[in-house]
């Protein structure tokens, strides 16, 4: 601990304009983890009102074939992986990396393939020679479903295409403000639906056919998945942020407070030692 109170003051500045930085980085945090948070609730009810059309009318046609649908032998994976942008939110984006790697495990490289949200998920892979299917960067903080709709697409796509035989989203799901928890789901290929069907069914009338509207339904319906989980990232992200920033503020309350304290002894040891050079000036006068 410097005992200069020179040195010490300028310490104190430091850390206290440094202290005003991650207080307002927090209260900008949680500002936009609310704005997210209101996607994340006005989005809900689409996602479940689709998700119940699509099992009545899963269960009601019972023949309809769909790619999203089948499940067929796994030769290739692919995994929608979701990071930040950048860093400052605690241990957000390690948690993702940790656990797509504990699901890559040791795996070949040739099988599978990583769709990547986010700079430090991207590049994070990039630079170990993963393979990278597609990309997005640079999303907005409270991202609109146009941001992802390409990605979306393309995963979709590549999954009819059958170069990959299942989908994984690895993403940090948002529990609550302070609670972040990093999950690897599956979400394709979507043969559950009829198991989430918990209310009655109703009778469905097909125009033109079944085949038809589920080839129209099934792709926005796993597109929307991916949009949502994005937005559950978001808020994880902002929460995770807010946390940390919240944390080192008072960190920084506390280090103030200690070179404060430093601070205090030191002018005391100067006030001690002049008090004992006057006394001693003073005896040898006398």
């Amino acid at each position: 601990m410097p005992q200069n109170t020179r040195e010490i003051k300028r310490r104190i500045r430091s850390v206290q304009n440094t202290s005003q930085i991650t207080k307002a980085m927090e209260m900008v945090a949680a500002a936009k983890l609310r704005r997210v948070q209101d996607a994340v609730q006005q989005s809900k009810p689409y996602l479940a009102k689709l998700q119940d059309m699509l099992a009545n009318v899963s269960a009601s046609a019972r023949h309809v074939k769909h790619p999203l649908l089948a499940s067929r032998p796994v030769k290739r994976t692919g995994y929608l992986v979701i990071t930040a942008d950048r860093g400052l939110a605690g241990p957000y984006n390690a948690q993702v990396v940790r656990a797509a790697m504990q699901e890559f495990g040791k795996k070949d490289k040739s099988a599978f393939t990583i769709f990547a949200v986010g700079k430090r998920g991207r590049d994070f892979f990039k630079h170990r020679d993963y393979p990278i299917g597609a990309e997005v960067i640079d999303l907005d903080d409270s991202p609109t479903y146009s941001s992802i709709r390409n990605l979306a697409e393309e995963m979709v796509q590549s999954y009819e295409r059958e170069e990959f035989d299942e989908l994984y989203f690895i993403y940090n799901e948002f529990i609550n403000a302070v609670s972040q928890r990093a999950v690897v789901k599956k979400v394709l290929p979507l043969d559950s639906l009829t198991d989430e069907q918990t209310g009655p069914r109703h009778q469905y009338e097909f125009e033109p056919d079944e085949d038809a509207v589920m080839a129209a339904l099934l792709p926005r319906y796993a597109e929307t998945l991916v949009y949502q989980a994005v937005l559950d990232a978001k808020a994880s992200e902002h929460a995770a942020r807010m946390t940390a920033m919240g944390n080192a503020t008072e960190n920084a309350k506390d280090i103030i407070a200690d070179y404060t304290l430093s601070l205090n002894r030191a002018r005391q040891a100067a006030i001690t030692t002049q008090i004992a050079e006057i006394v001693g000036g003073a005896n040898a006068l006398s």
